[in-house]
């Protein structure tokens, strides 16, 4: 079985296997290293239900698919050989779907189409509808809160952190993201900060507690929501700080001093952005600073594929930072400082999974095994798209202009 499957990529592909096969009868090819393992016929019949990304992604999610050795590593070679023989654009047309289908035929592997994993998104509405969009969240973010405490700093902040050096603590990179942001932001005592999309209220407690100023979080999270009230009260900062369930375009005028919304935009949909970018424009004062942290992805495939689409982020959408850029620049706001933090991004999503690994048993006793396969996926991937550049992640500075030398850096102001 692994021989004919090693003879079907070269036949339809024009390219060796990049990594070792090894099938349900025993047989191997390719090379050695990662060894992807078919378990069972299923995850061929996966594969003829859904040629492709998703189809793989099904096999393994449910464990009909395997592999053995460096998950990353395998990504890679399987990235660098399409890479090599500008295979992003392939398609499978009917030729493509006969050839699997009789190879299918012959390992006894045609039936009906297997289920779906339950971890699969099944969302319904209209595309970045409210009702859809609090699905999308609950989706992810709803997962619950013991996992995200398992995986994450003790702040729990769930976005790019900003190492010193390679040999930093996740916990201290965290940190550092977070007093980055504060001191873009200019945050003094008595200011009004606004954290759209403010997951398990990181910033929110960190503007706080560290900068005294008073802070207002929303999320369409009810898991955030609940647990960022818990915190705020155990952290003594009733008054100071507060966290709201509500969607973005629930915002009214509020007058805010800085706003902050950290890997947030990716949810709110191309089609919707343009109302997105005119909203936190209308929630700042006249030379009030924004900051915004978001993921880019360049070209024209502006989603996060099939698995990232089907598993974790349902209708996120990632545009070239040029977009993001007009968008804010359309609605009026003047772009101050753009910061690359693409290589951090690779550095914290491994840091996610070297814990993901060393907990995996208490992992799994809270996601279920084919929970713990769709983080094992989606972290592998994720680090390998940052690191080869097909994603990216800025922090923008912006300001909506006020008076004269309102809202600039440090030090410019004084120079105005």
């Amino acid at each position: 079985m692994a021989t004919r499957i090693e003879q079907l990529v070269d036949r339809l592909l024009g390219v060796p296997l990049p990594v070792g096969v090894r099938a349900w009868d025993g047989s191997r090819a390719g090379p050695g290293g990662p060894q992807v393992v078919l378990a069972r016929r299923r995850a061929l019949r996966h594969l003829v239900w859904s040629p492709g990304e998703l189809g793989l992604a099904r096999a393994y999610v449910t464990g009909d698919l395997d592999v053995e050795g460096d998950l990353t590593d395998a990504l890679r070679r399987c990235w660098v050989l399409a890479s090599d023989h500008d295979l992003g654009s392939l398609r499978f047309g009917p030729r493509e779907v006969g050839a699997l289908l009789s190879l299918a035929v012959r390992a006894g592997a045609v039936g009906p189409r297997p289920a779906r994993p339950a971890g699969e998104a099944r969302l319904r509405g209209r595309l970045h509808s409210r009702r859809r969009d609090r699905g999308a969240i609950a989706h992810h973010y709803d997962a619950g809160n013991e996992f995200y405490r398992l995986l994450l700093d003790p702040n729990m902040a769930y976005s790019c952190a900003y190492p010193a050096d390679e040999d930093a603590t996740l916990e201290q990179a965290q940190t550092d993201k977070l007093e980055l942001i504060c001191r873009k932001l200019g945050l003094e005592p008595g200011m009004r900060l606004l954290d759209v999309g403010c997951g398990w209220g990181s910033l929110l407690v960190h503007a706080a507690r560290e900068h005294g100023v008073h802070a207002t979080g929303i999320t369409l999270s009810a898991a955030q929501h609940d647990h960022v009230r818990r915190r705020i009260a155990e952290e003594g900062l009733d008054g100071r700080a507060e966290v709201l369930l509500r969607d973005y375009r629930e915002l009214g005028s509020g007058g805010y001093d800085a706003i902050a919304t950290v890997e947030m935009g990716e949810h709110v949909g191309d089609d919707q952005y343009a109302g997105y970018a005119a909203t936190l424009y209308r929630n700042l004062r006249p030379g009030g600073r924004l900051l915004l942290q978001q993921m880019s992805r360049g070209g024209n495939a502006p989603g996060g594929g099939p698995f990232i689409e089907s598993y974790i982020a349902p209708d996120m959408s990632m545009v070239p930072l040029s977009r993001t850029l007009r968008y804010l620049e359309d609605a009026g706001f003047e772009t101050r400082g753009v910061e690359a933090m693409r290589e951090h991004y690779a550095w914290t999503v491994r840091a996610w999974t070297r814990t993901l690994e060393q907990r995996a048993d208490e992992a799994t006793a809270l996601l279920g095994a084919e929970g713990l396969r769709v983080w094992r996926l989606y972290l592998a991937g994720a680090a390998l798209a940052f690191e080869q550049n097909r994603m990216g992640v800025q922090q923008i500075l912006a300001v909506r202009p006020g008076a004269r030398g309102e809202g600039l850096l440090p030090g410019l102001a004084e120079a105005a």
